[in-house]
């Protein structure tokens, strides 16, 4: 395939053994982890757990990624549709409230092949960094019901610098925008558990708590009625030599300075976290498991 499924649109050739775009990835999917995970929201893990997919490879390739492992790195295993077919299956007899595909843009085509030969009868996640095109958003919301999506950076220099993607924002902020359009009023089961919706997820960075407040602000102004996440998970991964603000975890006063805006923004649903949850051991093990 002649690939241009991401807004680097590289028009690589990707092959089922090989890729060359940005990516570096194959057609075929490449898997590092199949497995019921219990640290996404509340509303998207639940009590069973949301049947993740982690796939292996990225085109955004941030340099602080806690997935580096197979982001950057492309652990994983190659499998067919059919044997993605196959996971999906599983996860479902496991109990899983959900199908959470993880960083899923470069293996779209291959996905829906997946969905054509057994869909589950669970909602699919759509959990993406965020640099997305409007047109594989409308891919992915043929077949999920959650988008899962990050809104990385508001700052064009902090998309250059940690991303190398200064477009970032501005596709970032569409596909959204589009995200909500596509799916509409949030829908919950009467478990509690996300049927239909889109949250917005935001990591804050060290020395970024001003970047954090403008994320706010563009959902409060363009996204009524999505819910928001903001995470104070970030630990310090990979090669982070040249970016010496990124060499520390965020602290109490800049969680606190961002969560105390967020709760006077007006949006209706926030969920937070524990300053503890920014630990390595909440990196899954990408071993293989499921896969």
């Amino acid at each position: 395939m002649i690939c241009n499924l991401c807004p680097r649109n590289c028009g690589a050739l990707r092959t089922e053994t090989e890729g060359n775009g940005v990516c570096r990835m194959p057609s075929l999917p490449v898997v590092a982890r199949a497995a019921l995970h219990f640290w996404e929201e509340p509303v998207i893990s639940g009590t069973k757990g949301s049947g993740t997919v982690f796939f292996s490879g990225c085109s955004l390739g941030c340099v602080f990624c806690q997935n580096e492992e197979i982001s950057h790195k492309r652990f994983g295993k190659k499998i067919t549709p059919k044997e993605l077919a196959d996971i999906f299956k599983n996860l479902e007899a496991l109990g899983a409230h959900n199908i959470n595909l993880v960083n899923p843009t470069h293996y779209l085509e291959a996905i829906l092949q997946a969905i054509s030969i057994y869909k589950p009868n669970i909602p699919f996640v759509y959990n993406s960094g965020g640099y997305e095109t409007i047109e594989a958003i409308e891919k992915a919301a043929s077949f999920c019901d959650i988008f899962l999506i990050d809104l990385k950076y508001v700052s064009n220099d902090k998309a250059e610098r940690y991303s190398k993607a200064k477009d970032y924002p501005e596709f970032a902020k569409k596909a959204i925008i589009k995200c909500r359009e596509i799916i509409g009023p949030t829908v919950y089961n009467e478990q509690g558990i996300m049927q239909k919706g889109v949250i917005v997820r935001h990591l804050i960075l060290p020395l970024a708590t001003n970047d954090a407040i403008e994320v706010i602000d563009f959902v409060k102004h363009n996204l009524k009625g999505t819910a928001l996440s903001l995470m104070s998970q970030y630990t310090p991964c990979g090669n982070l030599e040249n970016h010496k603000e990124l060499q520390r975890k965020i602290t109490k006063r800049e969680y606190e300075k961002v969560l105390s805006f967020a709760m006077d923004s007006g949006i209706e649903e926030i969920f937070i976290q524990e300053l503890s949850s920014s630990n390595k051991d909440y990196i899954p093990p990408f071993d293989l498991s499921g896969v």
